[in-house]
């Protein structure tokens, strides 16, 4: 896998930490780091802003910011390629107002032309699957919850060759539930094709949706994101989703995409707030910067949820949205169902839910 593949999982995961993280490859060591390279990175950083990131004015503003700072001696105590790399990013975050820019040292990282990556090679492929696979795919948990209502936590969005086949096989688990709890609290975002990937699962064969566009400002391109009409497994019962501050980028999207298709009730917090993607770009003395080159585009609402998040249907503190769903889709099921027994039960479950009551496994023989 190319560098640049790793600082983007890098990023992913300094977002939304998964699981197996500790299967991942370390960081470069810490170094030491003199006022020439420093130099010599912020500038090189200044004119790599100017040159791609999505808002101009913003960059400007940015590298004069950056170079100041230097001139006056405000970074000469970041003397190692950790501090250093800490401190860029985030005066770059603070500054400029977007929490997707990320500075590391990147060793090897090659210069590459802003735009589609290059085609991976098969040995690059097959790292990147094995990546996914320890990760679980970027599953946290999956569940059968009482009273037959599905959950799934997903805690990024990998690429979608290595990930597609895992979320129709987590969707085939569910599709017998009779509602479902997709939890994005702790989504720090990933690639927009596996955004649309997993959301073709939700809607019936034959209503394909445009969900996103991203346009990418050295380019000058954009590219529509739409459901994917070939996914075997559909799911059109009710959906709730989750949300907090810390659902990011492609985690918002994904929750973005649900609601202003009238797809899925949110539930939670108003999510962080960063709508613009980027990429990995090489600048000096061995240095990398995420720089967003882009920003999305509802094609319902024409805008995005840059600053502002993605603002739930239900808002409730991010620990109480999963107990909140759940109340709401067992109340749903009570008031439909027509089994007596089936409605017993779910007023058994109902009652114990709104007390906050789990009932812990029972180990205990069968007479």
């Amino acid at each position: 896998m190319k560098h640049r593949n790793k600082l983007h999982l890098a990023l992913l995961l300094a977002i939304a930490p998964l699981a197996a993280a500790s299967a991942q490859e370390g960081p470069p060591p810490n170094q030491p780091v003199s006022a020439a390279q420093r130099h010599a990175v912020i500038q090189a950083l200044a004119a790599q802003l100017k040159a791609n990131y999505i808002f101009p004015d913003v960059a400007a503003k940015l590298g004069k910011a950056l170079t100041a700072k230097e001139a006056s001696g405000g970074y000469a105590g970041a003397t190692t390629s950790d501090a250093f790399s800490e401190a860029l990013s985030k005066d770059l975050r603070e500054i400029g107002k977007d929490g997707h820019f990320m500075v590391e040292l990147a060793p090897g990282i090659e210069p590459r032309p802003i735009g589609p990556p290059p085609v991976p090679t098969a040995a690059e492929v097959a790292e990147t699957r094995k990546d996914m696979q320890s990760m679980a795919y970027g599953f946290q948990r999956i569940e059968r919850l009482p009273g037959n209502v599905g959950y799934i936590e997903l805690r990024g969005f990998g690429p979608t060759n290595a990930v597609g086949p895992a979320y129709t096989a987590a969707m085939q688990l569910m599709a017998g539930t009779d509602a479902l709890i997709l939890d994005l609290r702790r989504n720090g975002g990933g690639e927009p094709d596996s955004v649309a990937y997993l959301l073709s699962h939700f809607f019936a064969e034959g209503d394909e949706r445009h969900l996103n566009d991203i346009y990418t400002r050295p380019i000058d391109s954009t590219r529509q994101y739409w459901t994917n009409p070939d996914v075997p497994v559909r799911y059109t019962k009710p959906v709730y989703v989750l949300t907090s501050k810390r659902t990011f980028s492609g985690g918002e999207e994904c929750a973005y995409d649900f609601q202003t298709q009238k797809r899925a009730t949110l539930v939670g917090e108003v999510t962080g707030g960063g709508a613009n993607p980027g990429d990995e770009i090489a600048i000096a003395e061995g240095y990398a910067a995420f720089i967003p080159t882009g920003r999305s585009i509802n094609p319902v609402t024409h805008t995005n949820w840059e600053h502002v998040g993605v603002k739930p249907d239900i808002e409730v503190p991010a620990a109480q949205a999963q107990q909140t769903a759940y109340i709401a889709i067992l109340r749903t099921l009570l008031a439909t169902d027509k089994d007596k027994e089936h409605q017993e039960a779910l007023t058994d479950l109902l009652g114990k839910a709104e007390k906050g009551i789990v009932d812990p496994p029972n180990y205990s023989p069968r007479h």
